[in-house]
């Protein structure tokens, strides 16, 4: 009789390890659902993203230019020191951009990228000084 015990105490224990298990199971799959649902709600609040176009390349260019500068800064990140090496990268493309372009661009986008361009190096020099 007492090795019937034993065995019974042993279903149980295994039943019980099952249960936790199943538990554990059920938290990660909640855990994952949760998380699939936040990435499609930061999408829906995104925004439509805009046009592939030059204007857009400019600004994403100069958009990190500006953050390396330290002008710009994400909302609740402590304020970084400028790294100017970083930034003369991002200016370094726009010029690239502006040589190879030459030639090829309508009158506005080629104003568009040369005040650009001369805006950020003047912001450049303010912040290397």
């Amino acid at each position: 009789m007492a090795e019937e015990e034993k065995k019974e105490e042993k279903k149980i224990i295994i039943d019980e390890d099952w249960k936790q298990q199943a538990q554990k199971e059920k938290e990660i799959l909640a855990a994952q659902e949760e998380a699939e649902k936040e990435k499609t709600e930061e999408h829906v609040h995104r925004g439509p993203l805009p046009r592939g176009d030059l204007a857009a390349l400019i600004s994403m260019l100069t958009t990190q230019a500006l953050f390396a500068l330290g002008v710009l800064q994400v909302k609740g990140q402590e304020r970084k020191e400028p790294d100017l090496e970083l930034a003369k990268y991002n200016i370094d493309m726009l010029e690239t951009l502006e040589e190879k372009t030459r030639g090829n661009l309508t009158k506005q986008e080629n104003k568009v990228l040369e005040n650009t361009l001369n805006e950020v190096r003047m912001t450049y020099v303010k912040i290397a000084e």
